[in-house]
């Protein structure tokens, strides 16, 4: 079964156009991985996608966007919003 860091990992190799060794949970987004702030909102676009589902739609708010910084904030707040792996 795929986890949420695996599901997270491959959308940031997607967006981001890192390799997927270079990717850990201790990353910043933007210091570590070069993402810019089109990129972040293109990585959070496609995360709400990714994520959501027909009964449970996720919606990540700008005010949360601006709290994530790093690949394990992404999986820890996905985890807190009833994302499951």
């Amino acid at each position: 079964m795929t986890t949420i860091f695996d599901r997270v990992k491959s959308i940031v190799v997607d967006k981001l156009g890192v390799d997927d060794k270079d990717v850990q949970e201790g990353l910043n987004l933007v210091d570590d991985l070069k993402a810019d702030s089109l990129d972040l909102v293109e990585l959070i676009m496609a995360l709400e996608e990714e994520f959501s589902t027909d009964d449970k739609p996720v919606e990540i708010a700008d005010e949360d966007a601006g709290n994530i910084h790093t690949v394990k904030d992404v999986v820890e707040y996905l985890k807190q919003h009833g994302v499951k792996d």
